[in-house]
């Protein structure tokens, strides 16, 4: 049967065009987000700066425990503000046995005026040994007022050892001289000289260890401690005593390629996220790869029943033709394979690129592996497509070889009980996610949204004979009248091939449901963001920094004549639990002196007044979720991981356009990277004249890089932010759509191809040509009308359900022209995909397509 099969697929390529077209788009698809998982999986970054250190000792993430339904469960987090460790850790790690030295690393943020594009951080003199950095010209510092700077620093700057050069670190401008120039050694560096001496694609530059500390908003700690081991040195034993050591300091032991997640923390989180992102998008691509898979491989199996009949007429067992069907199938998934695996390699490579550009992960994010994706994919596309191609031949294979050929001729009943109440299983199951939905918010109300569109459909695609029957005997009049005669017959036929037209209805429903929903949620989250951030903002104007504010520029702000009010804001993230998740949230720390008159958070309950270093204002959502109420006390991690017990003053409703929490800035102090604010919000009051402007100007111009912006500027900045991190989101429901549309489509094509026949007896009897189109017309009304009635409702409970949950908006945000570019583009591609086959059967005589076979 196997070589019935191949010949089959040799002479009948047509039949099979649609089947093998949705595995090789749906290989491409799986095979794009499993080889983006698996790169990931691999990812490391890269160990440059401490590429000589035998082990690296850091606090980079936090773990949490939950306790959830009687079992405990941990979640591990990301520290949004690079977590330390203390500085007498140092000590303890360099009496460890067989170790030489235990050299502490300082990461300060800088910025040199003289390549201000290039990215660069600093470090104190005695950390250039864990690289190793060589010098190649010139000295170390060896006072406060020099610093050897890395090569690449230098490049086309004419500078040198002897220069002088500008230096921003701390919201200030240093004057420094250049001592030496350095460059990161290749030792243990596998892609050295690839990314940059200072790793990553970035440049360092070095104090002395004691300036670096002085530096350091942070000084009682060290960014990280690198272990250089003595030659004769035990390794095991010597990993053994650091990792107890670190451990005991609650900070981690990071080894190997490990190495690199403690030297790029924002590799672990760019890690994290491809792997979040892939999976998630992977088991959405799954779920609706296999619908479509289902209904192209049924409907090819039920066009093909006279055959199939025939076949058991002539005495071909069930086993032999369910083997030949399974054959088929089999050898069209393998052909998909060989061209959907080929282009899945080209869209991730395309797709990292995007990654590093629109920077959602460093410039050393690497594709890496492919044949265990490769082979997972196409061994799980030729299971689905397979077990597809099973159910679908059963009904044929089942009945005796004397009944084959008239039942091939009968349209089957709509289908057994057993599928009707496994549909309104799945439809009471939608429903009930609706509640669930509501009652959750963030990234699980997103979950449960997107479960319960999937339940919808799955529940339409069980039920759609049913429903597509109650649609024809509803709409008949309806179509009769409109198109008489051939209006009549479309809903005969509607009527008759309800059960033809699952896969039809189930794909269309899917793509409007799909792109109705999940694309205009993303649309809402940012129009809410940008909406918020607008109408709180009360302030005109803004002070800003790219490399960072000091305290005291606020409080000279607030003594410029016609300023009513100036608020220092320092963007950061905190970790917050949760009932079901523990998160990094978006935060801000403010000095709350006059704040009233810059920010309006609309606080619901509570006032910003009672803000203090140990009180805390928190969104409604937040509060919700996290169990906090008024007046009680609410336990979170700053962004270094340190853990805090705050009373919450105040709730309020814009926590997407302001953050979900709202801090002092004291309580900031010594837990973020810099220790600055971002931004001064400044009001001035009727009294203001040009004087006051020219003043903040002037203001400005005594800090490094900062300007005086209008605020609107500040949201115009925001919007343009959340169109790049939405980028990614966007593409991934593109891809979603386009593959619904393109099952769509595929269904469609081969259902009026399959067509042949029936159009020719109609001609026959009497019927014309114009008839028969217009009677296709009639048809697809009915069916497209059926498809984007439950599609868009489908659409409008779920986006309804997840925005009334996430943003609080009872009635979300559609753009019309999103609508109809949806409704249109969905009507315009099953016209085109069913008239064009059509007129193409029209234009075969009737006599001649009369014996055409199937």
């Amino acid at each position: 049967m196997l070589t019935l099969a191949a010949q089959t697929l040799r002479h009948r390529k047509g039949g099979f065009t649609a089947t093998f077209i949705a595995l090789a788009v749906g290989v491409a698809v799986l095979m794009a987000c499993a080889l983006l998982v698996e790169s990931a999986w691999h990812y490391r970054g890269q160990a440059q700066r401490y590429a000589k250190a035998v082990a690296v000792v850091a606090d980079r993430d936090l773990t949490v425990s939950t306790e959830l339904f009687g079992e405990t469960e941990h979640t591990t987090v990301t520290l949004p503000e690079r977590g330390g460790v203390p500085a007498s850790l140092a000590d303890r790690l360099a009496a460890v046995p067989g170790v030489e030295r235990a050299v502490g690393d300082r990461s300060l943020a800088v910025t040199a005026t003289s390549a201000p594009d290039v990215p660069v951080t600093g470090h104190g003199w005695a950390s250039a040994a864990l690289a190793p950095y060589r010098t190649v010209e010139g000295g170390p510092p060896r006072s406060d007022g020099e610093i050897a700077v890395d090569a690449r620093l230098l490049a086309g700057t004419g500078l040198g050892p002897g220069d002088s050069t500008e230096i921003i670190t701390g919201g200030a401008s240093r004057t420094y001289r250049i001592s030496g120039v350095v460059e990161a050694g290749d030792a243990g560096t596998p892609d050295a000289g690839t990314s940059g001496a200072g790793g990553s694609g970035g440049a360092v530059l070095f104090f002395t260890d004691a300036h670096a500390a002085r530096l350091d908003p942070h000084r009682e700690r060290f960014d990280a401690v690198g272990v250089l081991a003595a030659p004769d040195a035990d390794r095991a034993a010597l990993l053994a005593g650091v990792r107890e050591a670190a451990g005991a300091a609650g900070a981690t032991t990071y080894t190997g390629d490990d190495r690199g997640l403690a030297e790029q923390p924002e590799a672990r989180t760019a890690r994290d996220f491809v792997l979040q992102a892939g999976g998630a998008f992977g088991g959405y691509a799954a779920v609706i790869i296999a619908f479509a898979v289902a209904g192209t491989v049924g409907l090819s199996v039920r066009h093909r029943r006279r055959d199939l009949a025939l076949l058991r007429a002539v005495a071909a067992t069930p086993g032999q033709v369910r083997r030949m069907i399974l054959g088929e199938t089999g050898l069209l998934a393998l052909l998909a394979a060989v061209a959907g695996v080929p282009l899945g390699l080209l869209a991730t490579g395309w797709i990292r690129d995007e990654l590093v550009t629109r920077g959602f992960a460093p410039g050393s994010f690497t594709v890496r592996g492919g044949l265990l994706s490769g082979a997972a994919v196409t061994v799980a596309m030729a299971a689905v497509a397979l077990t597809s191609a099973w159910i679908a031949a059963r009904r044929t294979t089942r009945i005796r070889p004397t009944e084959a050929l008239g039942e091939a001729a009968v349209e089957p009943g709509p289908g057994s009980r057993a599928r009707a109440v496994t549909g309104l299983v799945f439809l009471a199951g939608a429903v009930s996610l609706i509640g669930l939905t509501g009652a959750t918010d963030g990234q699980t109300a997103l979950g449960a949204a997107v479960g319960m569109l999937y339940t919808f459909v799955l529940a339409v695609a069980l039920l759609a004979p049913w429903i597509n029957r109650a649609a024809a005997r509803f709409l008949g009049p309806v179509l009769q009248a409109v198109w008489g005669t051939s209006g009549h017959l479309a809903a005969a036929n509607l009527r008759a091939n309800a059960r033809g037209t699952v896969a039809v209805l189930t794909a269309l429903v899917l793509s409007v449901g799909l792109g109705g929903s999940v694309w205009f949620l993303q649309d809402n989250l940012r129009r809410q963001t940008v909406v918020q951030n607008r109408d709180g903002t009360l302030a005109q104007h803004a002070l800003v920094s790219g490399t960072g504010l000091p305290g005291s520029a606020t409080e000279e702000a607030r003594r410029i004549p016609g300023v009513t009010a100036a608020t220092g804001v320092r963007r950061t993230s905190v970790v917050v639990p949760g009932d079901l998740e523990t998160r990094a949230v978006v935060a801000q720390g403010i000095d709350p002196r006059g704040a009233d008159r810059t920010l309006d958070l609309r606080v619901r309950s509570g006032s910003l007044t009672g803000l203090a270093k140990d009180t805390v204002a928190v969104s409604s959502a937040t509060a919700d979720a996290a169990g906090w109420e008024l007046g009680g006390t609410a336990r979170l991690w700053l962004g270094d991981g340190t853990p805090v017990t705050l009373k919450v003053v105040a709730l309020y409703e814009r926590g997407f356009g302001f953050g979900d929490v709202t801090l002092h800035t004291g309580t900031l102090t010594g837990h973020t990277v810099t220790g600055l604010d971002d931004r001064i919000l400044v009001r001035t009051g009727p009294d203001a004249d040009a004087g006051t402007l020219e003043a903040l100007n002037g203001l400005a111009a005594r800090y490094p890089a900062a300007s005086v912006v209008g605020t609107d500027t500040l949201t115009g900045e925001l919007a343009q932010d959340l169109a790049v991190s939405g980028w990614l989101n966007k593409l991934l429901i593109t891809v979603l759509a386009g593959y619904a549309l393109l099952a769509a489509a595929n269904t469609l094509i081969m259902a009026a191809l399959a067509r042949t026949r029936e159009l020719s007896l109609l001609r026959l009897v009497g019927v014309t040509r114009g008839q028969v189109k217009r009677m296709v017309h009639a048809e697809q009304a009915g069916l497209l009308g059926v498809a984007l009635a439950i599609g868009g409702t489908i659409a409008a409970v779920t986006l309804t359900s997840v925005v009334n949950a996430v943003a609080g908006q009872r009635v979300p945000y559609v753009p019309a022209a999103g609508w109809l570019g949806i409704v249109g583009g969905t009507v315009a591609l099953a016209l085109i995909a069913t008239m064009l086959p059509v007129g193409r059967l029209l234009r075969t005589p009737p006599v001649q397509g009369i014996g055409i076979r199937e």
